[in-house]
């Protein structure tokens, strides 16, 4: 061995990495050798170099030249094709299990749509790239029909999945984390990768499947979540097949793209980032969104939203401009009052009150006719109140004047942002809109990072509304 061949060794070892020659074929192409499957034998075959996952619930579990496959730290690499709603995931750190879904290890899930259901049917909100049912992501960052890569790797108490090499989930496991009861066989210790043939409607493809394992002394790379009241409430909603979105997160005030991601990634939340489009903003024509647009890199597993500013946005944008956007959101914080001045209400110079009254009335029927005539999709910043008057909340809102707004936001199919940075709307007017059928989705509205908290007001109307995710709007 010559002196250099040592000092990649030696240097790939101080990184805490293998070299490349240490990458394991797990399949060749051919056969089903090293293979085992489970209760359903057939739900397996062979097709152009790849696995297909096609039949009953099953799993192949890989054991190996010797029957005795084992790895702790490793990277995990496949080519992945699925067909329209078909459901799969990648197991590792499990063993071979005859009947039922794997109890031991994780699962990484591969589900890329959602498929037709019928009435009130189960959707499945748990997309490629999920930490299943412990750190999900609710935007697919992938595409049926066409091959992507999947990656695991598995490093100490760090689990890291990379779609395309997109990271997408980002896990430490805590010490004694929290697990529901059919679900405490889902953590790190050692075993071998199994993949899922989830239904005879399923119908999925695995090839160039490989693993590289990595030395089993390497140091945890990340930190788990210090908060273990949130870490078990984010799991168990993630179990409940909860959405955790926020729709409504603004790259401002120093907050960068990759650290809003990384943050999404700890809490297990999708973010839908916001451009303010508007009268008086930067952006506001289609030349300027356009330019915008042609620097702007969207991960793809985010939304992008159209935060329409003002009422006169509608004339500065054209329709297929605004269609560049995954959704579009107003507020009625900024309108004319009946004196012909025009307000923007968080800026007490600018706004009037007089008649507190009037003032309502006058909010109220801005409401009404923003949300009948503007093609939104979601009422944000809702029910907001300028600080002179903020306190009278309770009694401005009153039942009438709620209903006049829920009936609206139902008729024109527009969802209702519980506001995470102002706690709005109160628990009062969610529960009148619960009951009425209104949608409901989450937003930050951050104007800084140290504003872009964990949604806590949000979390907090899960649990008082008993909302389900039947209730929740998705772009």
């Amino acid at each position: 061995m010559s002196l250099r061949w040592l000092w990649v060794v030696s240097v790939a070892t101080l990184l805490g990495c293998a070299p490349e020659q240490d990458w394991m074929t797990l399949f060749d192409g051919q056969t089903l050798d090293g293979w085992r499957a489970s209760e359903n034998k057939n739900a397996f075959r062979i097709e152009e170099g790849a696995i297909v996952c096609d039949g009953e619930r099953s799993h192949l579990f890989y054991e190996g030249p010797d029957g005795n496959a084992v790895f702790r730290n490793f990277e995990f690499s496949a080519d992945v094709k699925t067909t329209p709603g078909a459901n799969s995931g990648i197991y590792f750190h499990t063993k071979y299990q005859e009947k039922g879904w794997p109890e031991a290890g994780y699962e990484a899930q591969v589900f890329n749509s959602h498929r037709p259901t019928d009435g009130n049917g189960y959707i499945e909100r748990k997309m490629t790239g999920s930490l299943y049912a412990i750190r999900n992501t609710y935007k697919s960052p992938a595409s049926d029909k066409s091959w992507f890569n999947y990656r695991i790797r598995v490093q100490g108490k760090t689990i890291r999945i990379y779609i395309d090499d997109h990271l997408i989930s980002d896990y430490t496991e805590p010490e004694n984390p929290w697990r529901r009861d059919n679900m405490i066989g889902r953590v790190l210790s050692e075993g071998t990768f199994a993949l899922q043939c989830h239904d005879p409607k399923s119908t999925v493809y695995y090839k160039n499947i490989r693993v590289r394992p990595l030395p089993d002394d390497m140091a945890t790379p990340g930190l788990p979540l210090q908060d273990r009241e949130l870490d078990q409430r984010l799991t168990e909603l993630a179990g409940k097949n909860f959405p955790l979105i926020d729709l409504h997160v603004h790259l401002k005030g120093g907050l960068e793209k990759f650290e809003a991601l990384a943050r999404a990634r700890k809490f297990g939340y999708t973010y839908g980032f916001a451009i303010n489009c508007g009268l008086n903003f930067p952006i506001n024509s289609d030349e300027a969104l356009n330019e915008y647009l042609t620097e702007y890199e969207k991960p793809p597993h985010t939304y992008l939203a159209m935060q329409a500013e003002g009422r006169e946005w509608r004339d500065l944008f054209s329709k297929t401009a605004i269609e560049k956007f995954d959704y579009v959101f107003t507020d009625a914080m900024t309108w004319t009052n009946k004196n012909g001045k025009r307000m923007r209400l968080w800026i007490p110079e600018e706004t009037e009150i007089g008649d507190k009254q009037d003032f309502m009335e006058q909010l109220v029927s801005q409401i009404e006719t923003i949300f009948s005539t503007e093609p939104v999709d979601i009422y944000v910043n809702p029910t907001y109140l300028p600080n002179e008057i903020a306190d009278e909340y309770d009694e401005l809102w009153t039942p009438e004047r709620m209903d006049r707004v829920i009936k609206t936001l139902v008729e024109n199919n527009v969802a209702l942002e519980i506001n995470a940075l102002r706690n709005i709307p109160s628990p009062a007017f969610l529960k009148r809109a619960k009951k009425g059928g209104v949608k409901f989705t989450f937003g930050t509205n951050n104007r800084s990072d140290e504003e872009l908290g964990h949604m806590e007001y949000c979390l907090d109307m899960i649990e008082q509304l008993d909302l389900k995710a039947s209730d929740m709007w998705i772009p």
